[in-house]
């Protein structure tokens, strides 16, 4: 006769129930994440991603998604600082390396981006920050003042670093400033931030 055995029962897996801690730190967690990505960063005070990664801390010490989560914070304070410091705003830059610092004062990126921003402080670079609604309405105060950079553009033989909330704005304030100097070759840049803004770029000595 053939051997016949019992088939057995296959194994019955009894999925694990999230306590309420864990749920709490996975909203949280996901929270935190979606303020960090929308530069929510240390404010406003009741909805911002250092708060809620604080918070996972708090129930979970060893959290590597919340230790992660502050460390980009550090980053993109670094980030927003080096942008500020492009144009010129030296406090805000200064105060956003600052807020990097409350956060991690050991962080990798801290010393290399106080010294940068030393160097930008230390430059002889000249700084326009430009009023965007002007600027956007391409008025004529707007072209009188792209003609007035220019000319020490050109005075200086400076580099031009164009910076506006759209690429067909910096592009206009390019072609503006080049019209008004005629035949000269101006030598630019342009990138792309909210503030608009005009750095003119001394020559090495």
């Amino acid at each position: 006769m053939p051997d016949i055995r019992p088939a057995s029962a296959p194994p019955v897996v009894i999925p694990a129930v999230q306590t309420e801690r864990e749920r709490l730190i996975a909203d949280t967690l996901f929270e935190g994440l979606q303020a960090l990505d929308d530069d929510r960063l240390m404010t406003p005070i009741d909805d911002n991603a250092h708060q809620r990664f604080q918070r996972v801390l708090a129930m979970d010490p060893a959290n590597e998604i919340a230790v992660d989560g502050l460390n980009r914070i550090v980053v993109r304070y670094v980030e927003l600082s080096a942008e500020a410091s492009r144009r010129g705003l030296f406090a805000n830059a200064e105060a956003l390396l600052e807020n990097a610092r409350n956060i991690n004062d050991k962080h990798p990126a801290l010393l290399q981006a106080w010294i940068a921003l030393e160097s930008e402080r230390n430059s002889e670079d000249l700084f326009f920050n430009l009023d965007n609604r002007e600027f956007n309405r391409r008025s004529q105060g707007a072209q009188l003042q792209l003609a007035n950079i220019a000319a020490q553009a050109r005075e200086h033989d400076a580099f031009v670093l164009i910076t506006a909330p759209n690429d067909e704005l910096a592009r206009w304030m390019f072609l503006e400033m080049r019209d008004a100097l005629g035949g000269y070759r101006l030598r630019g840049n342009i990138e792309l931030a909210g503030q608009t803004s005009i750095r003119l770029r001394m020559p090495d000595n």
